[in-house]
């Protein structure tokens, strides 16, 4: 007689990094990882106090990866919970200030159970899968540009040029209904993750996100890496990365948090 064992639960081994740029002296970005829980959050530019709204945004994961049971029951409804945190917590600051009125910020995020990883995406920040040597993209951009490609309006390799590619469709922001994409990844022991913002990827092709992520050991090393590139690059836009290795039983870490989430009361 045979008994079915318990598959050995899978957990993350992160690292996360942000950095205001060459251009700008402020830094609307955030990241977050622990061993079940990784975010990057980039505060809207050209909307006001872009950092608190990242700020709120990594807060609310903070809370929820403290708030979750080791085992969640329904992931995706456990992500969606978190998405609607993070509205009500930006409603509620902007409530309490008018000045953060229209404030937003993206989100990317990944939760793993431990037999498996779920994404809630809402922008323009990305995630990304490394497995075997082979990078794919695990996101969709919420952005104008994304829209006219799908449509067969623009050609994908203008995208980078677009005057408008920055102009964002969704994202989480004081006046509007959450709005974000929900999915379960295939994931397994092995993979290495990236979530970043766009100022990584409007400098960095994809080809160059491969080389780092699969060019170096350590999940840090890879960051550091990134960030270095992107400021090599020009810079132009505030920084935010988490990269993350999916092992069986990894150890224990303290969560990891950067960029204005450190920097920015969030409330």
């Amino acid at each position: 007689m045979t008994h079915d064992l318990p598959s050995p639960a899978l957990g993350f081994s992160p690292a996360v990094l942000a950095d205001p740029g060459r251009r700008l002296t402020r830094n609307e970005d955030s990241a977050y990882g622990s061993v079940r829980l990784l975010a990057v959050a980039d505060g809207i530019g050209g909307q006001p106090h872009g950092e608190v709204a990242s700020a709120v945004a990594i807060a609310a994961v903070r809370d929820a990866d403290r708030r979750l049971p080791a085992d969640p029951g329904d992931d995706t409804t456990a992500l969606s919970g978190l998405v609607s945190d993070i509205a009500r917590r930006l409603a509620a600051a902007a409530d309490e200030d008018e000045r953060l009125r229209g404030m937003g910020t993206t989100l990317t995020a990944l939760l793993c159970t431990g037999t498996e990883i779920v994404l809630a995406h809402v922008g323009d920040s990305r995630g990304y899968l490394l497995r075997d040597g082979a990078l794919r993209r695990i996101t969709t951009d919420h952005t104008l540009v994304e829209e006219l490609i799908r449509g067969g309006q623009l050609p994908a390799e203008q995208a980078g040029t677009h005057p408008r590619r920055s102009v964002l469709l969704r994202a989480l922001q004081t006046g509007a209904a959450p709005d974000a994409d929900l999915s379960r990844v295939d994931a397994r022991a092995g993979d290495r993750v990236l979530l970043c913002s766009d100022g990584i990827t409007c400098v960095l092709p994809d080809d160059v996100l491969r080389d780092v992520l699969a060019g170096h050991r350590a999940p840090h090393d890879a960051a550091r890496r990134l960030v270095e590139l992107a400021n090599d690059r020009g810079g132009p836009d505030n920084i935010a990365c988490t990269v993350a290795d999916l092992r069986v039983a990894p150890a224990p870490v303290t969560p990891l948090v950067a960029g204005a989430a450190v920097e920015t009361p969030a409330g």
